[in-house]
């Protein structure tokens, strides 16, 4: 008798419709992971940014760093922003630009930068240095 009793459990007289809910759910979970898929890919990517700190020497002490200053904020990059600056003494009178920028890393490098400043030939003598993080 016990048997026949789980037998009769498994038999389903009412036909219910669990297998047709399954199928919708699925279909309604899979439109909204599609949905879900499509609002990502239209979301921007991290940019990664560095801040740099440049130290850009003059020829002497006779150089017009205001001048020299006004050189190096004058390059324009996608990419980079230009920010703090102050002149802080080397010796005998000589004064060197200390400038600060933030960079976007897949744009803008520090070898541009360097390559672009010592354009400026009038005023920056062949030393850029740079210390960067973030």
């Amino acid at each position: 008798a016990d048997a026949e009793g789980d037998e009769d459990d498994d038999i389903d007289l009412f036909g219910s419709d669990e297998e047709e809910e399954d199928q919708e759910a699925a279909k309604v979970r899979e439109e909204r992971l599609r949905q879900y898929a499509e609002k990502k890919a239209k979301k921007p990517g991290l940019v990664a940014k560095s801040s740099i700190l440049l130290d850009v020497k003059p020829w002497d002490d006779e150089t017009d760093m205001a001048k020299m200053e006004e050189c190096v904020r004058s390059i324009h990059m996608d990419g980079l922003v230009w920010g703090a600056s102050k002149l802080v003494p080397v010796g005998y009178g000589i004064k060197k630009l200390q400038i600060q920028c933030v960079v976007e890393d897949e744009k803008v490098g520090t070898d541009i930068l360097e390559e672009e400043i010592t354009k400026f030939e009038d005023y920056v003598s062949l030393g850029v240095g740079c210390g960067k993080g973030l």
